[in-house]
């Protein structure tokens, strides 16, 4: 199967209950992350398509899980963010367990794109994330979001360090810096070929 074109990537729909999702065929990459991690900001970027995925300066908007399609089998999914203190906790645990139920149970989930903030990267819920999916053998590949915020070389001594940390599972995870604002040479191509990988799995 050919790599999709991500420019072609287009609104399908956001549901709030896993039983509203599209059928479970074809082959689904999904991205998550903690609240303002830039998620939203990184799918706009790998489809080149500004406002594709809704940006909120309000970490926590997003509640819904946002399906875009890239054509008829392929499909790149939002998560919505989670570790955001703000958000009322009853609405916090109502989210884990959508995700949660999503990432165990959706067939054509073929890998999970885990964003971070540089500055901040492996906060706890982002380890726990990451043992749950490799314990179900479950790609991850993690963007080191906002590199631009850093220097040249913080930035790189941070990708050495989250690498050192993930080392044990890389078999499963892999981890590359990312800037939204860069352009070429942000990253985006980078992200681009392993998502190439992901969807040209048979489905």
């Amino acid at each position: 199967m050919n790599a999709p074109n991500y420019n072609k990537a287009s609104f399908l729909l956001s549901v709030a209950e896993l039983s509203q999702l599209p059928t479970d065929v074809g082959v689904e990459v999904a991205f998550i992350g903690r609240s303002n991690a830039g998620k939203s900001s990184a799918i706009n970027s790998i489809t080149n398509i500004k406002g594709l995925a809704r940006t909120s300066k309000t970490p926590g908007r997003t509640q819904m899980i946002t399906y875009f399609t890239l054509d008829e089998t392929r499909r790149i999914v939002d998560l919505p963010g989670y570790g955001y203190a703000k958000v009322p906790l009853p609405i916090q645990q109502r989210w884990q367990q959508t995700v949660n139920q999503y990432l165990q149970t959706r067939k054509s989930l073929r890998g999970l794109v885990l964003v971070m903030d540089v500055r901040h990267p492996l906060k706890d819920s982002d380890q726990q994330l990451i043992d749950w999916a490799v314990a179900c053998q479950l790609p991850v590949h993690v963007l080191l979001a906002k590199a631009d915020k850093l220097s040249r070389a913080q930035a790189i001594e941070t990708l050495r360090s989250v690498k050192f940390m993930l080392a044990q599972h890389e078999e499963l995870v892999t981890v590359q810096l990312f800037s939204s604002l860069k352009g070429t040479g942000a990253g985006i191509g980078d992200a681009q070929k392993q998502l190439d990988q992901w969807f040209s799995k048979d489905s």
